[in-house]
């Protein structure tokens, strides 16, 4: 079968789906309900065995089925390579971590110089708060970090449309 690593991930995000609806509801077959009369008669009332036993084979089926996509998937994450040489799965992992840096600068530009009033009993003064960065060098640092990230992206993007056999 042909397919590409969207086409793929999104197999697999179906595939989870399924597997984890299953799981939730098997436990609905778990149990087997019958009442025993005081005489010691047994009535089967709900008999879940066989629904049970169905439905864990088609979870541990589907448990493997994910796994080897997912096994392909990290195959051609590491196979296929960026303009710059590296595996769509170190990109992916640079990526996460430019973002975290970029939320970090975000964050550190949010900071404002500020000077506040104090009075003592006896005393006054100004508290006096001053970032110790240049924020003209932190934007563009900032924007470095976003160029970056959006030309990772849209090489991955790229990368994700080719066709490979499963």
């Amino acid at each position: 079968m042909k397919t590409n690593i969207s086409a793929l991930m999104s197999l697999i995000s179906e595939y989870e789906r399924y597997l984890n609806s299953r799981c939730y509801s098997i436990k609905g077959y778990a149990i087997n309900t019958s009442v025993e009369e005081l005489d010691g008669r047994v009535n089967v009332i709900e008999d879940n065995k066989e629904e049970f036993d169905l439905d864990l084979k088609e979870i541990e089926r589907s448990a493997t089925e994910l796994s080897k996509l997912k096994g392909i998937l990290y195959d051609r994450n590491n196979e296929f390579k960026l303009s710059d040489g590296r595996s769509i799965q170190q990109a992916i992992v640079d990526n996460t971590n430019l973002r975290k840096l970029k939320s970090t600068y975000e964050q550190l530009l949010m900071l404002k110089d500020s000077k506040k009033r104090v009075t003592e009993v006896n005393n006054s003064y100004f508290e006096c708060k001053k970032v110790n960065f240049d924020s003209k060098q932190l934007r563009e640092r900032l924007e470095e970090i976003d160029n970056e990230i959006q030309k990772t992206d849209f090489e991955i993007s790229k990368l994700n449309s080719v066709e490979f056999e499963i």
